[in-house]
């Protein structure tokens, strides 16, 4: 079955997560440099079963898009979708989504030291 990779793309570095092949969880993968995605994701498209990526929407609590580097994600992603054609591109939007996952991993139990590597 095939996967869904998540993009959380930044100028310098991206961060890359992976889920299970029924897509119940997700994990992260790596954190690479964002000059070296592309080649990165040509080497690991080659190894994996993707069936669609999902990339960070990045936007300010008061809903506009972060324009900066949305420009910079748009290029990437149009770069790989001349490449990749049939892999599905959906954005999400990533406001809040650390938090969450702070909130969740105190849920769980974990200590402080462990949050802050999260």
């Amino acid at each position: 079955m095939a996967k869904i990779l998540g993009i959380d793309y930044g100028k310098k570095i991206t961060g890359l997560s992976i889920t299970d092949e029924k897509k119940i969880f997700a994990f992260g993968l790596n954190a690479i440099p964002t000059k070296n995605l592309m080649n990165f994701l040509e080497s690991f498209l080659r190894d994996e079963k993707i069936e669609k990526i999902v990339v960070g929407l990045p936007k300010k609590l008061n809903n506009k898009k972060e324009i900066l580097i949305e420009k910079d994600i748009q290029k990437f992603i149009n770069q790989f979708h001349i490449k990749y054609p049939k892999i599905v591109i959906e954005r999400l939007d990533e406001r809040f989504t650390s938090k969450m996952a702070f909130y969740t991993m105190i849920r769980l139990g974990l200590k402080k030291k462990k949050e802050e590597k999260k």
